[in-house]
């Protein structure tokens, strides 16, 4: 690695003009001064959204929000804990330390009694939760889980998992007893909504009251979309590093790595699905999530196995991977119909290794409808219809594994060895790209001087939504929203505008903090 860095230190000295790196005093000014109009001037109760216009008067997450709501899901109220406990660990100014306090106390606070979050928490109280599904949620064409309000949890994106990795973290920081009920609640609530198979629900506790178009409710499923078991092996592993290895906690990462040798099919389909029924069957989610064997899912799976194996030492868990494999191979596209390295289709019929393409017609949530045909044109643009998969990558990581050592692969493994919890969650993450980017737009020079008087980084917001207009109309308006992101006027769907408008960002505020911080630790 440290030739690495003096090899791009070399490099850059060659092809561009030296930068004059700021001193850390001024770093460190910098980030205090970002840090307090986010805490001071930014925050609900301790908890953020994701963007914000100047002035305050609209803000948004994954969708538009009233002023009394916090965002759970990232770059949420967790991933600002987390960023301010990095900056702690890299300062040890204590209100770095006191911020994320203040974004765990807000979780804390919309914390459901079953130990779970939302997508997000709101500080109205029901009645606002209410109105705001009434208004924005039921109107999202394309946001289907947002049309309705389950009253549950979910695993869903991320943010119960982040919440409890950050609630975690922070309670085993200084051991404050304060944590701890919340903290063994999402731990509960992680140990009782997996099934005995190893699987977990999107949602919890299991509900089935939405049927939409004639698809039953999908949220009881068993779940690998956007890397449900994953995530929460992830938050078991962590507890039973540092709350001291609680056997009720292993055997749920034992029976969570299981669920995936179960419910990879057969030859020549030995792929998987989003979600499963309880007997194991690939099913559809939303209506443009058809029933079928999914590509970019496969080779999530493929990844975790051989992440399990590094775990265990255990080749059972490598012994389907070849077929996995060739089946992806067995589905790549031809090269006429290969765009920007996406060379394999999303979906794949099951018994006919047919690709399908998801389709909508109409305008809103009122009249709209999606449909999945072999057709390749005119796909929806808001989910991707291909995927690019590294299969040679994948093939090569199979190879160097299936002839590793099991000892030796296993010898780091927190199942094996006593691991404290990494001391940077996500300042490690960046650290190479950050330095790919030190003589660009994030280098700590232009970052410092970058942060205006008020104290944010201005941001253009390229995401932006309708205002609610009210309910869509049953009469589909005049124009093409089949590939467009957003339709009519009253659909609230979030889109990307041809006009942003400048505003905060708390996704900026934490990319560019994770370089400065980077710079401190260096």
């Amino acid at each position: 690695m440290r030739a690495l860095l003096l090899g791009w230190a070399l490099a850059a000295s060659i092809v561009a003009p030296a930068i004059a790196a700021p001193d850390k005093a001024e770093v460190a000014a910098t980030m205090k001064r970002a840090t307090r109009f986010m805490v001071e001037k930014v925050a609900t109760h301790g908890g953020y959204v994701w963007s914000y216009l100047p002035d305050m008067s609209r803000r948004w997450g994954e969708m538009e929000a009233f002023p009394t709501m916090i965002w759970v899901q990232p770059p949420g109220t967790a991933t600002m804990g987390h960023l301010y406990l990095d900056a702690y660990h890299a300062t040890d100014d204590a209100y770095y330390y006191e911020a994320a306090e203040q974004a765990a106390n807000a979780l804390i606070a919309i914390q459901q009694d079953n130990g779970g979050w939302h997508y997000f928490g709101d500080f109205g109280g029901a009645p606002s939760t209410k109105r705001w599904y009434d208004t924005i949620g039921k109107n999202a064409w394309r946001l289907e889980e947002f049309q309705h309000h389950w009253g549950n949890a979910t695993f869903d994106d991320a943010g119960t998992s982040e919440s409890m990795q950050f609630l975690l973290r922070l309670y085993v920081e200084k051991h404050d007893p304060k944590y701890l009920p919340a903290l063994t609640r999402a731990l509960d609530f992680v140990l009782d909504s997996q099934y005995p198979i190893g699987g977990w629900p999107q949602r919890f506790p299991l509900k089935s009251d939405f049927s939409h178009h004639g698809k039953p409710d999908y949220t009881s499923f068993i779940t690998f979309n956007d890397d449900v078991a994953g995530e929460n092996i992830q938050f078991l592993l962590y507890a039973y590093q540092a709350l001291g290895g609680d056997a009720r906690v292993r055997d749920a990462i034992v029976r969570a790595m299981n669920v995936y040798l179960v419910t990879q099919q057969a030859k020549p389909q030995a792929g998987w699905g989003l979600q499963y029924t309880l007997d194991l069957k690939p099913v559809g989610a939303r209506t443009y999530e058809p029933t079928a064997l999914v590509t970019h899912t496969t080779a999530a799976n493929i990844r975790q196995l051989f992440r399990f194996y590094r775990l265990t030492g255990d080749k059972k868990f490598l012994a389907r991977i070849p077929d996995a494999l060739d089946w992806l191979e067995s589905v790549r596209l031809p090269a006429d119909q290969v765009r920007n390295g996406r060379a394999f289709p999303t979906f794949v019929e099951i018994g006919t290794n047919r690709a399908l393409y998801v389709h909508r017609r109409g305008s809103n949530v009122v009249n709209g409808e999606y449909y999945a045909d072999y057709d390749p044109a005119d796909t929806i643009t808001h989910y991707s219809s291909t995927r690019a998969v590294d299969l040679a990558g994948l093939r090569r990581e199979y190879a160097m594994l299936v002839a590793s050592d099991p000892a030796e692969v296993t010898r780091d493994s927190p199942l094996r060895t006593a691991q404290p919890l990494p001391r940077y969650f996500l300042v490690e993450e960046a650290a190479t790209s950050d330095l790919n980017t030190a003589s660009g737009k994030r280098s700590p020079e232009t970052l410092v001087k970058s942060l205006n008087a008020a104290g944010w980084w201005p941001t253009e917001l390229k995401a932006t939504s309708n205002p609610y207009a009210g309910d869509g109309a049953a009469t589909p308006a005049a124009g093409d929203f089949s590939r467009t992101k957003v339709g009519d006027a009253t659909d609230t769907s979030p889109y990307e505008t041809d006009h942003p408008v400048v505003g905060i960002s708390t996704g900026t505020y934490i990319e560019n903090m994770k370089v400065l911080i980077g710079t401190l630790r260096r």
